[in-house]
């Protein structure tokens, strides 16, 4: 399972690491960052994953910024909270790639109804399974 983590929504994406392909799954709304606990515990109960893993959205020249420390927080809360084994992962362009595919498949410049964050999360995913 995958989450694109956001101050506003949180994308959230699962796949089979056998066939190296996730799907989107869900956005979740989020109050500065701070998301509903009970929905990803529920998530996390239905799907069972063996891991999670989190976009680190780092700078194009592999510096930290502020959105790091904030992804890093909510990893470490994914773990202490649901003891799930929870990795970071880079996710330099991913909603970049996310809002180009909704708009290549008729999507509107309206992104936030329509899927970004979660596709996001599908790219974080297939990531992770790339590097695998």
């Amino acid at each position: 399972m995958a989450f694109d983590f956001g101050t506003r929504r949180i994308g959230v994406a699962t796949g089979q690491q056998l066939l190296g392909t996730g799907q989107p799954l869900t956005l979740l709304p989020a109050r500065d960052g701070i998301p509903d606990w009970d929905a990803i515990g529920h998530l996390l109960d239905e799907w069972k994953p063996d891991l999670v893993v989190v976009g680190l959205p780092l700078n194009m020249d592999d510096s930290e910024n502020d959105m790091c420390a904030r992804a890093r927080k909510f990893g470490k809360r994914l773990h202490g909270r649901f003891h799930v084994p929870v990795e970071m992962v880079d996710e330099r362009l991913t909603s970049f790639e996310a809002k180009g595919e909704v708009m290549a498949s008729g999507g509107s410049r309206d992104f936030g109804r329509h899927g970004v964050d979660d596709r996001a999360a599908v790219l974080i995913l297939e990531t992770w399974f790339r590097q695998q």
